[in-house]
């Protein structure tokens, strides 16, 4: 799955740890996501869409 996520997190200035606590996930996690080595589970993409304030179609694509 293709995500915005490294780009929305640096645009913000945050690091994969900054933002790893802010989802209550380990860095580990934010670096599988961004590589795409791992797909969010529906709670998780939920959380991640609602803290950058868009919609999960914004953040990921199939």
């Amino acid at each position: 799955m293709l995500n915005k996520l490294r780009e929305l997190r640096a645009e913000r200035g945050w690091s994969q740890a900054d933002l790893a606590d802010k989802l209550n996930v380990s860095r580990q996690t934010v670096n599988a996501l961004e590589t795409g080595r791992y797909d969010p589970s529906l709670p998780l993409a939920f959380a991640i869409a609602k803290l950058f304030k868009l919609r999960i179609e914004e953040v990921f694509q199939p």
